[in-house]
């Protein structure tokens, strides 16, 4: 792979190509966070490593979390103070080393309805948290009056509250970041690949040797072979697993859903959150203040066994958690207010709890038959630690001695130069053309690879126009996903490369259509293709929005497969993350 990270559709030839005919050290299913770092890992440490997504990068879980990276104050009342410090840690190494250029701090209110007892009580769990994460450099949590609170949140109902706890945590571009992970294991020397959907696993006697790959774009089938395997399929593991017997654990999905408001409906510089019934509601600023362009509200924690490469968010969630916002807003949210709905499954490790919020987000690595290892569980801030659990596990199948991992000093791609870039952002405003505030939109979304995206300016000016339909961004953020970034599909551009699906109220039809010109050539798109994207995008949009109006899992699911995937065979593919 070439090692600036460069994901075009020449270098995919290529290292299908090479993944076909050469034999791996490991093998890698699932592209999501934990996969990606876990071939992230085990490049790092000097292994050959292919990794294989049926779909997209992040297109299942890690495309749709609640964007934080922290330690999990729910966790920290379960008495599991392990998860919480680990996180803590991770959370501590992304803003400061791994990846400051799109992990980066926000303040949150904890509102409080009551005056002494969950005041002690939450401050008490609060002041832990801030113990437990050490000297980070965020403001430690501050106890507020009910008139500071509204000074700070003004859209909140004052007869809700006697008061908050301001703290601090940390946000993340889930999906940026998973991609910042694979291309960096790429440009270690990773062979990673999209839409590469694992068909059957290769096995010799009862060991597993590799996988049956189906390339989605091409349709040509080819094995990959592998002296270890890795599942890191998140909620396709229990299918990963059937492919040679019964597992040895059991994955369990539960479905999160979030909403996307614009910015003005909620007056508030910080985020908020506080508990419900069932699980956790979050009010969080998308992205920090004072840039926050709009306000994501969840989340839902509902068990889900329907189709799991697309759920669905209904009517009844939707319902609910507006419901639940505004128990604390002094303008109630309607659905009018609502910009993009997002759902998700978390993979739980099952057999805990009947309780899926209650279940468990430690992860297990096992390994169910000789040549193959299952990693599972665990939540998006401590993928770092899951990946070298798996590759140490795997490198014990190995002939060879295999150094620890060196992750927790690997900045990804983008990070190394960020911090003097942002610091020189007026001078490369003034020598690009650009207004200052775009560069810093372009620095905390691409870091140091901005020079690549200025460079394309500089001999195209046309891609510094916005993109019509969503002027946040730039047409050559467009160009750069599908040259660099691994685009194959419009969806992978509108839902996973920006966010314009869910930040537009027309989900990023206009949006589609304003940029199509400029990614087909670099993707070799004729007329017919062109064609045939903007149809499955305009196919999903109507698909997502029929099935949020459906009353229930069952019709909004049925709902939203009305849209067939983009990717032939994707669908009921075990392998996307």
């Amino acid at each position: 792979m070439p090692a600036d990270g460069r994901l075009s559709p020449e270098v995919r030839r290529a290292t299908l190509r090479r993944l076909a005919t050469e034999q791996l050290d490991v093998l890698v299913i699932g592209g999501g966070v934990t996969g990606a770092g876990t071939a992230l890992d085990a490049a790092s440490r000097g292994l050959s490593v292919g990794l294989v997504e049926a779909r997209d990068y992040a297109a299942g879980t890690s495309s749709r979390s609640s964007k934080l990276i922290h330690g999990g104050l729910r966790y920290l009342e379960q008495l599991n103070f392990a998860l919480v410090h680990e996180a803590l840690g991770e959370r501590t190494l992304m803003l400061d080393r791994l990846c400051p250029h799109l992990v980066r701090p926000i303040p949150f209110l904890y509102p409080l309805a009551h005056p002494v007892w969950e005041r002690a009580y939450v401050g008490a769990g609060i002041a832990l948290y801030d113990l437990m994460a050490g000297r980070t450099g965020m403001p430690r949590h501050r106890h507020l009056s009910r008139r500071k609170t509204l000074e700070i949140a003004p859209s909140l109902r004052a007869e809700a509250l006697v008061g908050a706890i301001r703290y601090h945590d940390a946000q993340v571009d889930d999906a940026r970041h998973t991609l910042a992970v694979a291309r960096t294991a790429a440009r270690h020397g990773a062979l990673i690949a999209n839409s590469a959907r694992v068909v059957d696993l290769a096995t010799e006697g009862e060991r597993v040797v590799g996988a049956v790959v189906r390339d989605l774009e091409g349709g040509d089938e080819f094995t990959v072979r592998a002296r270890q395997v890795i599942n890191a399929t998140g909620v396709w593991t229990d299918d990963v697993q059937s492919l040679v017997g019964r597992g040895r654990i059991k994955v369990r999905a539960s479905k999160g859903i979030h909403l996307v408001v614009p910015r003005d409906r909620i007056h508030s510089d910080a985020g908020f959150i506080t508990r419900t019934a069932s699980s956790v509601l979050f009010v969080i600023p998308w992205m920090a203040p004072p840039h926050t362009r709009h306000w994501i509200i969840g989340t839902t924690d509902t068990d889900w066994e329907l189709d799991k490469a697309h759920p669905a968010a209904s009517a009844a969630d939707i319902d609910y958690l507006l419901g639940e916002a505004n128990k604390w807003l002094n303008v109630p949210l309607t659905r009018a207010d609502v910009e993009g709905v997002y759902a998700g499954l978390r993979p739980l490790l099952s057999g805990e709890s009947e309780a899926t919020s209650k279940l468990s987000r430690e992860h297990a690595v096992v390994q169910g038959v000789s040549g193959m290892l299952t990693v599972a569980g665990g939540k998006y801030t401590t993928y770092r630690v899951m990946a070298a659990d798996a590759v140490d596990a795997a490198a014990r199948g190995l002939d060879r001695a295999v150094p620890p991992s060196p992750t927790d000093h690997l900045p990804l791609i983008g990070a190394d130069g960020y911090h003097a870039m942002w610091n020189r952002r007026e001078a490369l405003a003034t020598a690009s053309g650009l207004h200052v505030a775009r560069i810093e939109h372009l620095l905390r979304r691409y870091g140091s690879e901005i020079t690549r995206l200025l460079d394309e300016v500089a001999d195209r000016p046309e891609l510094a126009e916005p993109i019509p339909g969503a002027p946040d961004h730039l047409l050559v953020e467009a160009w750069y996903a599908a040259a660099w970034e691994g685009m194959l599909h419009l969806d992978d551009l509108l839902t996973r490369r920006t966010r314009i699906s869910i930040e537009t109220f027309d989900r990023g039809i206009r949006a589609a259509e304003s940029v199509i010109d400029v990614v087909a050539p670099v993707l070799g798109w004729d007329d017919d293709d062109v064609e045939r994207e903007l149809w499955h995008y305009r196919a999903r949009v109507e698909a997502e929005r029929d099935s949020q109006a459906q009353a229930d899992d069952r019709t909004a699911d049925a709902a939203r497969l009305g849209a067939p995937d983009v990717r032939t065979g994707a669908a009921s593919t075990p392998t996307s993350g």
